[in-house]
């Protein structure tokens, strides 16, 4: 195990004089990795469960982690990201009184914390994700003098520039009075552009069942491409929503944005719902760096998911009576790059017979997977309302696959879905709202999209996890 590690004896003296006498020393570098380990679930493997981990009462907030030392005292908040055999962490020194606890989506310090550590990890591992041993190692031993460029003193300046990319050509101007950053490694030159996508994700639990709740949740990202000659551009884009769009939350902004109005960084969804809120627009000024950056992400309490279903099984001796269905909400555009619903069957023998139709679409069957796909295409029907039901029969003569947990009637539908040019939230960006200060009129486009992940559609006739509330990113 290689580590690479840097303390800032600036922000440590900081932390003393903020905490007083209730400052809590970092300890020595391999008590902090043992403790950041344990936390992680990596340095016992034949140890799985760690009551003060693990424990039901221990809600965790990933990637801000708390590492508990030795009596009361705690670690809080400890940032931490991992990709095969990487793992980058930070410490932020939170500039507010830390109890009660704070909502993370009010410190700024975690936004660029975690700004910094996404920069590291592309440094690292490069644009592509993966390296072998021997380039990890280069990497990670370029570091140390990495971190005095661009964390002078403690203080993240800017996305970290990829390792092995040449910077761009530069031409000396007369006219230039701005003295070039140094965490800046060169300067564009070409034709002016900006990109700026909005990606939203759908995540959602529903049961069917009016004694377990249904809960969803929307978080959404903008990520930024701008190819503006100058020093430090300077750009403004701004996002919008309909008449009665609910607010976005839990806003974190990249550290090149110069300016911005507080009461967008103080809604936070866990204050819950509040009709004065800051609705928008929401404008983000920043001078960009070179490479594509995520300006901002944020959350958004929309009223239903976009597709509402219902999954009942049947248990009949080897058989399984199946009834789904499927329905569009009529906010959501009814266009699809892709909708897929997988219905998965667990701690069964092989499918011998499935005996199943559907109202539209495409089913394909995967006895050796003991798995339904039921390719919905690009459009709901106009009642945007779909049905699959059938029978299956369990008597192949080896056992599928297994799941400790889809025992008996537990089951579920996990739905995968893409819907370009929508937002669940109605949030936009117009390209006639983005400025960018040039001598060059740049080149702009938008985009925004709605995408899934972990929705799941649980059988109602069977027990199921349930959620305890609102789901946490």
């Amino acid at each position: 195990m290689r580590l690479s590690n840097r303390r800032f004896s600036t922000v440590e003296h900081r932390a003393k004089i903020m905490a007083g006498s209730s400052y809590v020393a970092v300890p020595e570098d391999r008590i902090l990795l043992k403790l950041l380990l344990t936390e992680l679930g990596l340095s016992s493997p034949n140890k799985p469960y760690v009551a003060d981990r693990d424990d039901c009462l221990y809600r965790p907030r990933s990637p801000a982690v708390e590492l508990r030392l030795n009596g009361k005292a705690t670690l809080w908040p400890v940032l931490a990201i991992s990709q095969g055999p990487l793992i980058l962490a930070c410490l932020p020194l939170v500039d507010i009184p830390s109890e009660p606890r704070p909502p993370l989506a009010s410190l700024l310090s975690v936004s660029q914390g975690l700004t910094f550590l996404a920069g590291l990890q592309t440094f690292v591992l490069g644009s592509g994700g993966k390296l072998d041993r021997e380039g990890l190692d280069s990497r990670v031993a370029m570091l140390p003098p990495l971190l005095l460029q661009v964390c002078p003193l403690g203080t993240p300046l800017d996305t970290i520039p990829l390792a092995g990319t040449p910077t761009a050509p530069t031409a000396p101007t007369s006219t230039v009075t701005q003295k070039q950053p140094a965490w800046k490694t060169g300067l564009y030159r070409g034709r002016a552009s900006v990109n700026v996508a909005v990606v939203e994700t759908v995540r959602s639990m529903q049961y069917g069942n009016q004694s377990r709740q249904d809960t969803w949740d929307v978080y959404g990202t903008v990520t930024c491409k701008c190819e503006v000659e100058g020093v430090l551009p300077n750009v403004t884009v701004t996002l919008t929503l309909p008449p009665n769009g609910s607010p976005l939350q839990d806003i974190l902004v990249h550290p090149c944005v110069t300016s911005l109005d507080s009461s967008i960084l103080t809604t936070s969804s866990v204050d819950g719902a509040d009709g004065s809120a800051f609705s928008g627009p929401y404008k983000f000024p920043f001078s960009p760096p070179l490479e594509p950056f995520r300006l901002c992400s944020y959350t958004s309490q929309v009223p239903v998911p976009p597709i509402l279903g219902s999954y009942q099984l049947k248990a009949e001796e080897n058989n399984l009576r199946v009834s789904v269905s499927l329905k569009l909400h009529e906010s959501v555009k009814n266009s699809f790059e892709y909708c897929e619903a997988h219905l998965p069957f667990f701690n069964r023998n092989q499918m011998a017979v499935a005996d199943v139709k559907v109202s539209s679409g495409q089913l394909d069957v995967s006895k050796e997977k003991n798995l339904l796909v039921w390719a919905l295409g690009q459009k709901f029907p106009k009642s945007r309302e779909v049905t699959l039901d059938g029978k299956i029969t369990f008597s192949g003569s080896s056992r599928g696959p297994s799941d400790p947990l889809c025992t008996g009637l537990t089951a579920y539908i996990k739905l995968y879905l893409r819907v370009p040019d929508t937002t669940l939230s109605g949030c936009c960006v117009d390209q006639h709202s983005v400025q960018v200060y040039s001598s060059a009129k740049p080149r702009i486009s938008t985009s925004r999209e709605l995408q899934s992940k972990e929705y799941y559609i649980w059988n109602s006739t069977g027990s199921a996890p349930v959620s305890t509330g609102q789901m946490v990113i």
